[in-house]
């Protein structure tokens, strides 16, 4: 999808848009079992909000205010999208994992500050919807 990789250049793995809220909430299910993980916490830097401040915004993604939307089309790849509630309960903002750009790292970025401006720069926004 070209105008994916034009929001998110460093993205490198096919992506598997989830279809709709049960597929989003089984897959999501993932980011439960690795948080209770510390070493997989760790290396994925995934974070409840019990945990130390350092952990309290990106490249740290905070599992109980995520819900993935997309995951990799390939089993182990580990990468994903997820909207990212901590910003705005009504409009979240978009967060990619990012393996790409520092080898041996994984973290969340920022894809888009809204969920809005996301689907607009993927020309699928919703013209009905009201923007803020």
């Amino acid at each position: 999808m070209a105008a994916f990789a034009q929001v998110a250049p460093w993205f490198g793995d096919p992506l598997d848009f989830l279809g709709d809220v049960e597929d989003m909430e089984r897959q999501s299910r993932a980011l439960d079992r690795l948080v209770d993980d510390d070493e997989a916490a760790r290396l994925f830097h995934l974070a409840r909000p019990r945990l130390p401040a350092d952990t309290a915004g990106l490249p740290w993604l905070d599992v109980e205010q995520a819900h993935f939307i997309a995951v990799s089309e390939r089993v182990g790849d580990d990468t994903a999208i997820a909207l990212d509630y901590r910003t705005d309960r009504a409009d979240p903002s978009v967060v990619g994992s990012d393996i790409w750009t520092v080898p041996g790292q994984y973290h969340w970025r920022t894809i888009s500050p809204t969920f809005s401006a996301f689907t607009a720069a993927l020309g699928i926004d919703d013209p009905g919807r009201t923007s803020k």
